[in-house]
């Protein structure tokens, strides 16, 4: 990497991560590169929200097209990242029958089932639907904040719980501070009052999230991030429609 960009080295290597975007090359890469990256998960989300955003607000006087080229451009941007750890988690949920050892077990098992199918068809209809409401309903522009808040939601996870296994989820937890946790915080709940506070719900869904994975499984693992990424931005979108509704 040029000196210019070495200092950016944590948020080159978070988007391609986390993204399919083209970005410089990293040399002398080591292994807790990835986990030192997770501090610049927020801003890869806002990066993800601007180039879902654009083309659905360019279509918005069709929002149907708007939304499927939207959701298309989610889903390449992202590599179908989530959605594949959403669909690994519904198939160990429901394999384990609430016990993590098999959870665990299922959890390896590289071919998705009926559980993760159907989940992920689900998934991407209620993306679409939503999609196609905001882009009827002029709320374009405060898509950018929602897969930034889910991805600020994977930074606060490994801290809020411990890692059901060693992993992503462990991997990314040791590298990441209160100190950034809050910051990034108090960054989109800025934005998110300046455009709509009702996106605010995010921070107790991280703590509901948390909750949730400490009394089912006794923890989170990375797939487990992965799902609780994709289900936020779902509720957050839900949440953003349900305020204009009446």
């Amino acid at each position: 990497m040029s000196a210019l960009t070495r200092p950016l080295r944590g948020l080159i290597l978070a988007v391609q991560f986390l993204t399919r975007v083209p970005t410089p090359q990293v040399r002398d890469f080591h292994d807790d590169d990835i986990g030192r990256s997770a501090p610049w998960f927020p801003a890869v989300g806002l990066l993800v929200g601007v180039l879902v955003a654009v083309p659905v607000e360019l279509l918005s006087d069709r929002p149907q097209l708007a939304a499927l080229v939207g959701l298309v451009m989610w889903v390449w941007v992202t590599g179908a990242l989530h959605i594949d750890g959403l669909g690994d988690v519904a198939d160990a949920l429901g394999a384990s029958h609430r016990d993590p050892a098999r959870y665990a077990i299922a959890l390896k098992d590289p071919h998705m089932g009926t559980f993760g199918v159907v989940t992920v068809v689900i998934q991407l209809i209620a993306k679409y639907v939503l999609l196609s409401e905001a882009a009827a309903q002029e709320l374009t522009w405060v898509l950018v904040l929602v897969p930034a808040w889910a991805r600020w939601g994977s930074l606060a996870l490994p801290r809020l719980t411990t890692s059901l296994q060693a992993g992503l989820g462990e991997r990314f937890g040791g590298h990441v501070t209160w100190r950034a946790i809050v910051v990034w915080a108090a960054l989109l709940s800025a934005g998110s009052l300046l455009t709509e506070p009702v996106l605010l719900v995010a921070l107790p869904l991280a703590g509901l999230a948390a909750y949730y994975w400490t009394r089912r499984l006794g923890g989170v693992s990375g797939d487990g991030l992965g799902a609780t990424t994709e289900v936020t931005e779902t509720l957050l979108l839900v949440a953003l429609l349900a305020q204009t509704l009446g």
